[in-house]
């Protein structure tokens, strides 16, 4: 339920494993599908890219993912230049192999990938726009579709977000934590090239994240050379009005955040704002239910990890399906269902405490906070093996032997 990037990516992933997938979304798919350059993008961990592989999409982009090869974290006071103690990731002191941290996708590449995968997967059964009641018992699920069949199967997964219906349905109950915060989302172009650097700069409303796209062709008349993906953070009272301002203006408060690396800047594409907040599910399944995605969790996009977080949601429920099939086991079984949950649930509390608490640390302009949190910054900067740590994390794989 939920053709999204993680419902879709699953379904694609379970069908082409041979598993048959019913994949039911409300929403009509090709206006999801915007064909001109929006500004927005994902920042796809590492880790995440096998999925993607896996169902066959990667490989089938139109727009070429970028790598992000080095990860800048500084702090600092809007139009002063950053605190000299500042972290550097570069990906090729990771251990293992000299992976990129990740790779920025454009949303609108995703959305086309996923809508001409779905009609092409043998096995994969879409049914968009459709409503759909679910009945959950011991023996099975069954979907009954609007003015549609019904369809009989083991799992139900929910994967329709943070407001889930089937969540609410299962009386699952979830912890919310608001921030009085807003994401504006954008790209810009710029004058010098970013080589694979992201950003992220903390400023007393939130942090202020640049982060590495490809050329585009259509990013402005002529296209773009050097574009980057802005992830600006601020207070909700204040958003509004930079959200209004003229793109000269908005790009010079832009680049009052950013700093000068860049060089001249302006800014390409439409703008989007989410008000920011953090939730969790208690637990992740219920009879023949499994929660994926927003649906289980949604964390501050401070460290870019909340869809990669989904992501893993999926890798872990297509490898426990997949296996369960190949087994002739029950794949919504309370057995499966218990497993997915000890698999999943450990790592997203830990991002989503994690990520709380560096914005409750960093959101803030009191001196004596800002002197403890730059030591802090240069000490990990310092300190190899919690550096690793650090950067696997961001890449979202297992730290290899010895590191």
């Amino acid at each position: 339920m939920g053709a999204g990037p993680v419902g879709g990516t699953l379904a694609c992933r379970l069908a082409s494993a041979g598993v048959s997938v019913a994949l039911i979304d409300q929403a009509v798919l090709p206006p999801m599908e915007n064909p001109a350059f929006d500004g927005r993008a994902y920042a796809i961990a590492a880790g995440s890219r096998t999925l993607l592989e896996d169902a066959g999409l990667w490989d089938v982009l139109d727009v070429p993912p970028n790598p992000i090869l080095d990860i800048r974290v500084s702090d600092g006071r809007i139009g002063r230049p950053p605190s000299r103690l500042h972290l550097h990731f570069d990906h090729r002191e990771a251990g293992g192999d000299p992976r990129p941290f990740g790779w920025m996708v454009e949303a609108r590449s995703l959305r086309k990938a996923l809508n001409a995968r779905f009609p092409a997967q043998a096995g994969l059964h879409l049914f968009a726009p459709a409503k759909a009641a679910v009945e959950r018992s011991d023996d099975g699920a069954l979907v009954r579709i609007e003015d549609g069949p019904v369809i009989a199967c083991q799992l139900v997964v929910a994967a329709e977000g943070r407001n889930s219906p089937l969540r609410e349905q299962a009386g699952i109950p979830v912890t919310r934590i608001p921030y009085g915060q807003t994401a504006i989302v954008c790209a810009v172009s710029h004058e010098y090239p970013h080589h694979g650097l992201a950003l992220e700069h903390f400023l007393p409303a939130g942090p202020f994240a640049a982060l590495p796209m490809g050329p585009s062709a259509d990013a402005e008349p002529g296209g773009a050379p050097h574009v980057s993906a802005i992830v600006w953070t601020e207070r909700t009272k204040d958003a509004a009005a930079f959200m209004a301002l003229d793109d000269g203006r908005f790009a010079r408060e832009a680049a009052r955040r950013l700093g000068p690396h860049l060089g001249a800047i302006r800014a390409v594409g439409r703008r989007w704002s989410y008000n920011l907040s953090a939730m969790i599910a208690h637990r992740y399944a219920d009879t023949r239910l499994a929660l994926a995605g927003d649906a289980a969790h949604g964390i501050h996009p401070i460290a870019g990890q909340g869809l990669n977080l989904g992501f893993r949601d999926g890798i872990a429920l297509a490898d426990l399906i997949v296996e369960a099939v190949r087994n002739n086991a029950d794949v919504g079984g309370k057995a499966l269902l218990t497993q997915y949950q000890r698999m999943r649930q450990p790592d997203n509390l830990l991002m989503f405490a994690m990520t709380d608490g560096i914005d409750r640390l960093f959101s803030t302009d009191r001196r004596m906070v800002r002197a403890v949190r730059d030591l802090g910054i240069n000490a990990v900067d310092r300190l190899g093996p919690m550096k690793r740590m650090f950067m696997r994390r961001a890449m979202g794989v297992t730290a290899p032997p010895g590191s």
